[in-house]
């Protein structure tokens, strides 16, 4: 065993059980608060039809709801680093909870604003931040594969909602729907909150029954003052809001492209199409999140960040020219979200390889901000584009030269820009362990 893997045993650690545990736990919080977001597009056409209102007008809520979920994350992110996980998370699942509950009883789209949006993007921050920034500081080893699980119970926790929030859409209406699930989100959400830790100072995960330091806690320790001076967070930041945007227009804009598309009116393997597209991308925007975390984690963050965005600009290109065949719409839409949802393990992991872990929660915090910056992007302003253009032809060209683009940078502009960093502070470059055990 190389003598760099071993450290002093005076230093506290724990054992794999309990970090196991809490990356479990932080993935049921993720996964009680994925619906707000990822079912969106559901409500958008009875939201519609039940205020009158338009989709640009109805969209508003979605982009408040993506805004406040990452503008207030670096606060979001202070307090769960100084009053501990459990009492910010389950706070969080609450808020999240009433969010849906309070939505229900409203009369106009500006009570949605306040609730929906309002409630529901302060309650998903706090749970996303917050358990993000848990499992960078238990897994330093494997950051890119930790946080890709609990990012993945974000984006596939909506598997289990789909399919049921649209049969319930359906036969109880909009008002009971959003009642019932609210209170399941809030319930769940807060009794896995309540078990979340905070690693013990000095923390060093066990393998083998040694003692790992990895190397990227080399990273020099730089809080969030500091962070926010240096060109390689503002290129992070670029290249987060570019890869965002893509994303968040498909999640909020997909059921109105889907009925220009005439596919919300077919069923694909016996199932309505549009269901049918969105249960696949949960599971595929879930699954490449711990899949390129962990092969970050191998061969560097760039070089993932490289193929994985890339992959999304061409995935994007061939389900654009494929939109009339139903089959290929739903099948290929779980591609797209294949190569977009790494966005949030490759970041946040990278991020703390960059700037160290000790103020990773509040740091990543910041970054986050730039989701919220691609909600405007690819909500509201997507769809004043297509109603400027009448096509949304126009919409995918845009996002898909943004995918491509922030692929080429990843290579180009942010591997070494982060190797002179990192050379400055005696860090690593890419990620990938220096040693292994």
């Amino acid at each position: 065993m190389n003598s760099t893997t071993t450290i002093a045993a005076t230093k506290a650690v724990a054992t794999p059980h309990n970090r196991w545990l809490q990356l479990a736990l932080g993935l049921v919080c993720m996964m009680a608060v994925s619906s707000p977001q990822y079912v969106w597009t559901l409500f958008t056409k009875p939201i519609m039809a039940q205020f009158g209102v338009s989709l640009a007008a109805v969209q508003v809520t979605f982009s408040i709801l993506v805004v406040l979920q990452t503008f207030f994350s670096p606060f979001q992110g202070y307090l769960v680093d100084k009053f501990g996980p459990r009492l910010l998370l389950s706070v969080g699942a609450i808020l999240t909870g009433l969010s849906w509950i309070l939505a229900a009883r409203v009369d106009g789209i500006n009570g949605l604003y306040l609730t929906y949006g309002l409630f529901g993007g302060v309650g998903t921050g706090i749970i996303y931040v917050g358990v993000v920034g848990l499992m960078v500081k238990w897994f330093p080893d494997r950051r890119g594969f930790a946080t890709g699980m609990v990012a993945a119970g974000y984006g596939m926790g909506a598997i289990l909602t789909t399919f049921p929030i649209s049969n319930s859409l359906a036969v109880n209406g909009l008002a009971a729907t959003l009642t019932t699930f609210g209170i399941i989100f809030a319930v769940v959400g807060t009794v896995a909150a309540l078990g979340l830790r905070t690693p013990p100072t000095g923390f060093h995960p066990v393998s083998n029954g040694c003692v790992v330091e990895h190397a990227a806690g080399a990273a020099p320790e730089t809080g969030p003052v500091a962070m926010l001076k240096t060109p390689v967070f503002w290129l992070m930041f670029l290249m987060m809001t570019m890869m965002s945007t893509s994303g968040l227009m498909v999640i909020s804009q997909m059921a109105s492209f889907a009925k220009d598309f005439g596919i919300t009116t077919v069923t694909v393997f016996g199932l309505a199409a549009l269901p049918l597209a969105l249960t696949i991308d949960r599971f595929t925007n879930g699954l490449t999140r711990p899949f390129f975390g962990w092969i970050s984690d191998r061969h560097g963050r760039e070089n993932t960040m490289a193929l994985a965005f890339i992959l999304e600009g061409l995935a994007m290109i061939v389900w654009l020219s494929t939109r009339d065949n139903a089959t290929l719409f739903v099948l290929l839409s779980g591609v797209v979200f294949f190569g977009w949802g790494e966005i949030f393990s490759l970041f946040p992991s990278t991020l703390t390889d960059t700037f160290g872990a000790k103020n990773a929660t509040t740091n990543y915090g910041f970054l986050y901000m730039a989701q919220g910056v691609g909600s405007v992007l690819g909500g509201p302003l997507a769809a004043m584009l297509y109603q400027h253009t009448g096509s949304w032809t126009s919409v995918f060209m845009v996002v898909i030269s943004m995918d491509i683009a922030t692929g080429l940078l990843a290579w180009f502009a942010l591997k070494p820009l982060r190797r002179r960093w990192l050379a400055r502070g005696h860090g690593i470059v890419g990620g990938a362990p220096s040693s292994t055990i």
